[in-house]
Order: structure tokens, then sequence, then C-alpha cells
């Protein structure tokens, strides 16, 4: 009888040893799993936090950079967009029904094609496309010097029809050709025909490498209108400066916010930037954008912008005679 219960007893012992045995590896397997969750949740919790800090700094920056309110421009619109219909650098018919197929002629639209007395001018989000159509009409439309004899003139590249800026503008009653440098909405002193010339040489566009003394593209000569339009208004050359920084944000925001994150990181608030460095060629061509934008990393969210062909409310490649791309 002792022996059968001592038998018994050695038995159960084997049996515990074996389900301690057992049991052991589970608990640490166990154990293992509910650590790698509690750390995978961890740094998951840490990466959507960073995360989150990114896109609100980005946020905070592009408030500065591209304000939601708009920026106010120097300039009254007046009748120029009646006048520029009534020369026909503006088919009206045209221009309106590129937007009204897409649902977005508004009446602030109608009122600068058509309106007589448009008052200061606002760039925002949602018009900068639009402003982008008009000044580049009035760019290739005004008579000016800089049409006339500078690089666009010159016999190496075949003719001033042969860019995008003129061969792409495709708004115009008959060919737009018809329209270059033709029209006087606005005559110049020599004092202003001076500063537009000395400004226009230092501001650069990221779709190219020129400045808009060569207007080869829309966004060119549409930042050429603007400055003559604000000269023949006494805007001051710091105006033209700060304005056209603003405006050239606008039309390409992915560059501007990135230009500004890295001023940022060079402890240079975008408030406080000096906006002829920022539009010079070390900046605001395609060459200097590309250097600043290699030494920056930054939560990519794509804004647009404006392609070098007619704006309809999104960027819209067009290809002009003989070219492709912005310019020769």
């Amino acid at each position: 009888m002792e022996n059968e219960t001592q038998n018994k007893i050695e038995e159960n012992s084997r049996v515990g040893q074996s389900k301690e045995t057992y049991l052991l590896p589970v608990s640490i397997i166990v154990s293992s799993v509910i650590l790698a969750v509690v750390i995978y949740s961890a740094g998951s919790s840490s990466g959507v936090r960073i995360m989150q800090e990114g896109k609100a700094q980005v946020s905070v920056l592009e408030e500065e950079v591209l304000p939601t309110i708009g920026v106010a421009l120097p300039v009254t619109w007046g009748d120029l967009g009646s006048q520029l219909v009534k020369a026909g650098a503006v088919d009206a018919d045209k221009f309106k029904a590129m937007y009204e197929q897409r649902g977005s002629f508004t009446k602030e639209y109608e009122a600068l094609l058509l309106g007589q007395g448009n008052g200061k001018l606002t760039i925002t989000k949602d018009n900068a496309g639009y402003l982008l159509n008009l000044f580049w009409a009035l760019g290739l439309a005004n008579k000016n010097p800089i049409l006339d004899s500078g690089e666009m003139n010159d016999p190496k590249y075949g003719g001033a029809g042969n860019f995008a800026s003129t061969g792409g503008w495709t708004l115009a009653k008959g060919d737009s050709m018809n329209h270059y440098s033709r029209h006087e909405f606005f005559a110049l002193t020599a004092e202003q025909q001076a500063l537009v010339d000395k400004v226009s040489r230092g501001i650069y566009r990221p779709c190219c490498g020129n400045s808009t003394h060569f207007p080869d593209c829309n966004h060119g000569m549409a930042m050429l209108g603007l400055l003559e339009l604000m000269a023949s208004q006494g805007a001051s050359e710091e105006d033209m400066w700060r304005t056209a920084l603003a405006v050239n944000s606008y039309w390409f925001p992915d560059t501007y916010l990135t230009i500004a994150t890295y001023m940022k990181g060079k402890g240079v608030a975008w408030k406080d930037v000096n906006p002829e460095e920022m539009l010079g060629s070390k900046y605001s061509s395609a060459s200097g954008y590309a250097q600043v934008s290699s030494q920056v990393v930054r939560p990519q969210q794509e804004r647009g912008g404006n392609g070098c062909g007619v704006d309809s409310g999104a960027p819209i490649a067009i290809v002009p005679k003989q070219q492709s791309g912005c310019g020769v």
C-alpha cells in the first residue's frame, strides 16, 4: 500500500514537472508578444505624433507664405479686363467658356474680365490662376521696349512667336502675335520704365532659368504685366519686390514653402527674408531652387500650382509653336 502511494506521488511529480517545462517557453513567448505590442504601440504613437507635429509646422509655415485671406496687391484693376477684350488680346467668349466648363466662372471673375470699376486686387489661393491669365494677357499685349528689343526678339531664337508665353496664349482673337506689344493700355515714364527694366532682371521663376526680362513662359509674361501695372500706378521698387515674392509664392506654392523651410532652418523667418534675394537666381531659378530643395526635407503636400499653359483652375500643359516646356 505504501509502495503504491509512493508511486502515485512520483508520477504526479513527473507530470507537474512536465507541465512546468511545457508552460515555461509558452509564458516566455506570451511575454515577448506583449512586450513587442507595447513597444510597437509606443513607437507607432511616437511616429504619429512626429507626423502630426510635422504637418502642424507645415500648416503654420503655409499660413505665413500663403495667407488664407490672401495678399493685397498695390494696383487698381479698373476696366483693364474690358480693355483687353476690346483690343482682342482676350476673347471674352473663349475665356468665359473655359471657366464655365469647370463651373468656376464666378462673379469676381466676370467683374475682372468685363467690369468697369474694379478696385485693388487681392491674390488668394483660389484666384491665383485666374489673375495669372489676366496678367499674362496684359504683359503680352501692352507695348513695352522689353518685348520689342529684349531677349524675346533676339534673332537666335527665331522670333518672339516661338515661345510658350506667345504661342501658348490661345485665348486671344486671332493669332496671339497680332497683339504682341501692340496695344498701349498705359504709358510709362522714362523713370517708371527704368524701374520695370531693373526689377524684371532680378525676378526668376522655378519653371525655367530666365528672369522676367526674358518672359518666355506665362509666369514671366504675367509678372512683366504686373510690374508694368505697378509702375504705372506709382509703386516703389520695394513694393515691387515684396509684391512679386507674394505673387510668385501663390503661383509656385510648393517651391516657396520649401524655400521658406530652408530659410527657417537657417534661423530666418519668412517675414524677415529679403524679397529681392529670394526672387534671385540663387533661390527662384530652376537650378537655384534645385540646390535649395536638395537640402530640405519636409512633409510633402502637393498644392498644385500652375503649369506653363492657360490655367483654368488646374495645371494645363500647352505645347506652343515649335516649343515644349517653358522656354527655349
